[in-house]
């Protein structure tokens, strides 16, 4: 009996044992789960401290970067404006320099331009006809508008009205033709027009008024008698007279001299005179042409230019300036068939430096026939070639010999 009590204790012994190594195993294992567990708290924590201090880190480099680039940025801007400084300085000095350098304007001059006709021509040959025929402005300066197209300023004479007006003067010849015609000269890059003829007012004043509106609507400036101009050409100030000697002669001289005056007053640096002059199909000029021309130039005229002759005359160098004596015909409609159909553009270079127009003679003698056609007129002018250009020069080589003092 003593023994199986034994044995019950030590069994008894063995399950307190046993248990009590379950509750060790028991408290070891929760011991390590909750071990375990701060672990894995402490590292998670640990992470998203290391992830947030990237963060900040990240954002700290970004705010560094961003302040670098401000500071590079304001740096840059310092130093352009530091360098704006200089550069404007140079730009101003350009500028300056700029202002200093000398100023180049070219001047083409043709002769007398009738873009109509006189009611009692025959029509079919007339250049009113040859407009409806050809429906386009652009026809009649086709094969010079290249070379007035190239220059800063081109010149003719315009003899004729451009009018509705059906009040007639009572004399020889009449020429008209509609406002829309003054697209011709536009179109041909024709830039001023000299009024003071014989043929300015063939339909009474009202036509004259009539066709400077007309050509000024295209934006061509007129002048002419009483009316001088000064146009800006590059800057320049070209001032421009237009004479009618026909009716008064000599007697026109002291009006003449009064408008250059009034010009050079204006600030004008550049001056051409052009007067209406001389006898039809004379190839000398005249002593009244010759005593005007003198006189314009010694009042400040710096080119004179002539037209009424219809042919070409000499080309005279009085005090290191031009005088074109008659340039001739152009784009004429006075006449189908003229016997003499040569005529010229005369190019002159001004130079201005420093405010003044320098003593430079810089000219050239362009060779045209009234016609692009021989043996009639078809009312386009056009540069001569060969050996028509070669009897031309010839031509007014020799007229200009008669006039050189």
């Amino acid at each position: 009996m003593a023994y199986h009590y034994r044995k019950k204790e030590q069994e008894r012994r063995k399950r307190e044992r046993e248990r009590k190594v379950r509750r060790i195993k028991i408290i070891f294992g929760v011991d390590a789960a909750l071990v375990l567990i701060l672990l894995l708290i402490f590292v998670v924590g640990k992470g998203m401290s290391a992830g947030s201090s990237e963060k900040e880190t990240s954002a700290e480099a970004k705010t560094a970067k961003t302040e670098t680039a401000q500071d590079k940025s304001e740096k840059k801007d310092s130093a352009g404006k530091a360098e704006d400084s200089p550069d404007t300085d140079k730009a101003s000095d350009a500028a300056e320099k700029k202002k200093d350098e000398p100023v180049t304007i070219t001047v083409s001059a043709a002769g007398d331009c009738t873009l109509g006709t006189d009611e009692f021509f025959d029509w079919s040959d007339s250049l009113p006809a040859k407009y409806e025929e050809v429906g386009d402005p652009a026809y009649f300066f086709r094969n010079v508008q290249p070379i007035f197209s190239q220059d800063d300023l081109t010149i003719v004479n315009f003899e004729g009205t451009l009018t509705n007006s059906e009040a007639r003067e009572d004399k020889q010849f009449a020429f008209k033709a509609d406002p829309a015609y003054a697209k011709i000269l536009t179109a041909g890059s024709v830039e001023a027009a000299n009024m003071a003829n014989n043929h300015s007012k063939d339909y009474g004043e009202q036509s004259y008024t009539d066709t400077i509106k007309a050509l000024e609507d295209e934006g061509i400036t007129t002048f002419g008698y009483d009316r001088i101009a000064v146009m800006d050409v590059k800057g320049v100030k070209v001032g421009l007279l237009g004479t009618y000697v026909l009716r008064e002669g000599l007697g026109i001289k002291d009006s003449m001299i009064a408008n250059l005056q009034s010009l050079k007053e204006q600030g004008a640096q550049i001056i051409i005179a052009s007067f209406h002059w001389g006898s039809e199909k004379a190839y000398e000029p005249d002593s009244t042409q010759i005593e005007l021309a003198h006189a314009a130039v010694d009042n400040g005229a710096d080119l004179v230019l002539g037209h009424h002759p219809h042919v070409l005359e000499g080309i005279e160098e009085y005090q290191g300036k031009n005088i074109v004596y008659s340039l001739g015909n152009f784009c004429f409609g006075g006449n189908a068939y003229p016997s003499d159909m040569n005529t010229m553009i005369f190019q002159q270079t001004f130079t201005i430096k420093d405010g003044e127009l320098q003593e430079d003679n810089v000219k050239n003698i362009i060779p045209c026939r009234i016609s692009s056609e021989d043996g009639y007129n078809n009312y386009q002018p056009t540069p001569a070639e060969g050996e028509q250009k070669d009897d031309i020069l010839q031509k007014i080589e020799e007229y200009s010999s008669w006039v050189q003092g």
